[in-house]
């Protein structure tokens, strides 16, 4: 026993040092890099029909960063050990994915997830175009369009999988590694394909398996039809031995079982699924699709019902056509006033001539008693404006009501979603440092800089800037950061909430009575994004360098229908420090000075940026500095 205590000592300490080691940026770094070129490499690897596949493109663009440039050099490297001359075509894949994920990678809304497919299978198909007209390639029609459906398809799925984990993810980004793996082979008679798929047939769930075996098929590495013996391995795994190594045994024993039933000798694989059911039982247990049981299927049904309902309601005011405005009526009306009481209204041919046009241009009507007409087609002009202006303000309400019903109905299937997830709660590597300096002329400042924490992983930062200076300044900075906090909070998506804002200073004919600047922090992966409307630009500062975030946009209110917020997608990863910054602020100077670098603790750089950018603004003055630091083990 005393053994036992001890060994689970060491184990327990030696975790812990690992995890301070993950902790140090420098090793952690490196681990980085080494995870993203040694992904690329190996997904350049990928087969099908002895033809390479441009799965390594689909992870390239769903990257940002150098994060990006170093998986893009992994995968040309790859794609030239593994293919050769045959692999140029996937060094034009690995580059172009590159380029295209630096220049897009903060302009692709999380709210349109088919943009990278979209872009993936373009990139696939032109490039193909393009060898098989100027290089003749001989790549077979079928082939050429299963690249398109591969690179769409890996495009899709891991963004999905590096946003946001769960069981279906997870199955399928094993088969893809299984499949990758399937041609890498360091040893003779140990393919890391087998050795993955033993690993996923031991450790992982009952698709995963077979998702795996569908991998080592589609590879053709070897003739054992590997679907079977993977399926026959999860069905053994399932059996309660006596003793736990003995699982580790179950896909050797499938493949042999299966190997008899066919009549196929080859041990190839044998080795592999071996050490790969030994590596499974290390796996930590695997992630189960969620269940509807008892109380909370019969919530995460009305959930969903109560959606339905606002989806249809959504659907039925949009199907339903607003009256349109009646310039005829207006025009008889004029007609009677101008024309009941004339002494020639019985023989006056310019009757009939009157039209609808003439309500736009009355100095073209043709009367002889213009004194009387003119001043009656002008009172009509000006009735017709009205009845314009109510009809668009009929409009903005309308689309104000069918957007609150989207986004009730988008958040009831979020909560439903979320809901047999409630207790698997992504862990967060970093902590945010926060801090704020203000100054203001008058008794009431005008912006509001909160900061707080959302669902999940996520935390925020606000700074809200009321136009102009005063008690009405601030009146509506704070009102504004109120009702974007308690939504935030709520789980309310950060598009929605500042959307929902416009709405509501639009209806209430506020437009540019405030600019917002939100910055979203996922503390699980050290990305930010920063929403800014109407705001002042921010600055992203590294060290020995100052990167201009954002420009100059309207501010919320003007319209319901149009929204002129941007969206940037940041990371905060190695130490940089985001600076918001209200408009009574000149973050001109700031890569001028070498004396504000991101390590200054963050109230610090606040009051220096504060007091240098100041100058002789009369406007309210705020700076507020965003910095992610890695999560201690206690936290």
């Amino acid at each position: 026993m005393e053994m036992i205590a001890s060994m689970e000592t060491y184990l327990r300490r030696g975790r812990r040092t690992c995890q301070r080691l993950l902790l140090n940026p420098k090793i952690r770094t490196g681990g980085v890099v080494l995870l993203c070129g040694g992904s690329g490499f190996l997904l350049s690897a990928a087969s099908l029909g002895n033809y390479p596949q441009p799965l390594a493109m689909g992870l390239i663009l769903a990257m940002s960063g150098w994060h990006a440039a170093v998986m893009s050099l992994g995968a040309m490297l790859g794609y030239w050990v593994f293919w050769g001359i045959a692999g140029l075509q996937g060094l034009v894949w690995s580059a172009s994915g590159r380029l295209l994920a630096l220049l897009l990678a903060r302009h692709i809304p999380e709210e349109q997830p088919l943009i990278l497919p979209a872009i993936a299978a373009f990139l696939t198909a032109l490039t193909g175009l393009l060898f098989q007209l100027v290089l003749r390639d001989t790549v077979p029609v079928p082939v050429y369009f299963l690249r398109i459906l591969l690179a769409a398809g890996a495009g899709l799925l891991f963004p999905v999988a590096l946003r946001r984990r769960d069981a279906v993810t997870d199955w399928l980004v094993g088969g893809v590694a299984v499949l990758a793996l399937a041609q890498a082979s360091p040893a003779p008679y140990l393919g890391l394909g087998y050795l993955a798929a033993g690993a996923l047939a031991v450790g992982s769930a009952f698709p995963a398996a077979v998702l795996g075996g569908l991998g080592l098929d589609l590879a053709q590495v070897t003739n054992v039809p590997m679907t079977a013996v993977l399926c026959l391995a999860g069905v053994i795994r399932m059996v309660p031995f006596e003793r736990k190594w003995m699982r580790c045994l179950a896909p050797g024993a499938a493949c042999l079982v299966v190997m008899a039933i066919c009549g196929i000798r080859d041990y190839t694989p044998l080795p592999g699924l071996i050490l790969g059911g030994g590596l499974g039982i290390l796996m930590p247990p695997s992630q189960e699709t969620a269940r509807r049981r008892g109380e909370t299927g019969l919530a995460q049904v009305r959930l969903e019902l109560g959606a339905e309902v606002l989806g249809v309601t959504q659907q039925l005011f949009l199907e339903t056509a607003p009256p349109p405005v009646d310039a005829s009526a207006v025009l008889q009306k004029v007609r009677q006033r101008a024309c009941g009481s004339c002494s020639a209204r019985n023989s006056c041919p310019q009757q009939s001539s009157l039209d609808e046009s003439l309500l736009q241009n009355p100095l073209d009507a043709q009367c002889r008693k213009s004194g009387r007409l003119i001043p009656e087609l002008r009172r009509g002009q000006e009735q017709l404006k009205l009845l314009k202006a109510d009809s668009a303000r009929q409009s903005e309400y309308r689309a104000a009501m069918v957007q609150q019903y989207q986004f009730l109905g988008d958040y009831l299937r979020g909560l439903a979603d979320d809901l047999p997830r409630r207790g698997q709660r992504p862990r967060a590597w970093f902590r945010a440092e926060a801090a704020a300096r203000s100054r203001s002329k008058e008794l009431a400042n005008g912006d509001r800089c909160l900061a707080f924490p959302g669902s999940e992983c996520r935390y925020y930062v606000l700074l809200c800037d009321g136009m102009g200076t005063g008690l009405g300044a601030a009146q509506e900075g704070q009102s504004a950061g109120a009702l974007l906090r308690q939504m935030l909070t709520a789980g309310f998506p950060a598009a929605h909430a500042l959307r929902t804002l416009n709405s509501i200073l639009a209806l209430r004919g506020s437009a540019g009575a405030v600019t917002v600047d939100l910055a979203e922090l996922h503390l699980d992966t050290g990305h930010a994004t920063l929403y800014k409307w109407g705001a002042a630009p921010s600055w992203l500062l590294r060290r020995g360098s100052a990167e201009k975030i954002g420009t100059a946009t309207p501010p919320p209110g003007i319209s319901v229908t149009e929204s002129r917020e941007t969206v940037e997608k940041l990371s905060l990863r190695r130490g940089e420090a985001l600076v918001l910054l209200s408009d009574g602020v000149d973050g001109e100077g700031i890569p001028r000075r070498s004396d504000l670098t991101p390590d200054m603790p963050p109230g610090e750089l606040a009051a220096k940026i504060l007091e240098y950018g100041r100058g002789k603004q009369t406007d309210d003055a705020t700076a507020a500095v965003i910095r992610l630091r890695p999560a201690s083990l206690e936290s």
